[in-house]
């Protein structure tokens, strides 16, 4: 079994629920994550892993968006939301591993809170650069491995449960790979003991 089969049933089994989960970790850690996310996205937006559309309410009015979901039980859920908020979104199931669209379709790319469960991270921000356009905006937030030792320990000890049990990753910093693709890094923001991290990044024109 592949692992992004792998990630797909857990994420089908786990639909339900998410958004309680969710719930509680943003209210204690996250601040005002989503809308300092999606209140900079315009244009022709990709959001790469929507799940269940939490980040929907904070896009701007003219944003075009269209989003990839592994999970057909996230994406379900996705979609009511996406109506109940009177919200036109094109919501097609795909793998952020391979996107199915050309080089330099979007003016701005979206994923908050996925790269730290996307089996392969460095590939999925790759295909994140590859589709956005020449002075497009790449947008993430994500937690991230922290910026002490004892919060580190903690996480290396996580991961040695979260990864094999859910393919969840305590110990990455996907900007590092942003800035490896040759992006500049515009806006950055890192708190919650360095936990989580959010930034801003453009795709040279």
């Amino acid at each position: 079994m592949s692992n992004d089969e792998k990630q797909r049933r857990h994420w089908d089994r786990h639909a339900r629920g998410y958004d309680r989960q969710m719930s509680f970790m943003e209210r204690r850690f996250l601040r005002d994550t989503r809308e300092w996310v999606c209140r900079q996205a315009a244009g022709d937006t990709l959001e790469v892993a929507i799940g269940t559309g939490r980040n929907l309410p904070f896009y701007p009015d003219g944003v075009r968006l269209t989003g990839v979901e592994l999970s057909p039980a996230m994406a379900d859920i996705g979609r009511q939301r996406a109506r109940e908020l009177g919200r036109d979104v094109d919501l097609r199931l795909g793998t952020a591993h391979d996107l199915e669209f050309a080089d330099c379709t979007f003016d701005t790319v979206v994923c908050t809170l996925s790269l730290c469960a996307i089996p392969d991270d460095r590939r999925a921000v790759t295909e994140m650069v590859r589709v956005l356009r020449p002075g497009g905006l790449l947008l993430l937030a994500d937690h991230v491995i922290g910026a002490t030792v004892p919060v580190r320990a903690l996480q290396h000890l996580i991961e040695l449960i979260s990864v094999p049990v859910a393919g969840e990753h305590f110990c990455r910093r996907p900007i590092l790979h942003v800035e490896a693709a040759g992006l500049m890094v515009e806006k950055h923001e890192r708190f919650a003991r360095g936990v989580i991290e959010r930034l801003a990044a453009r795709r040279p024109a």
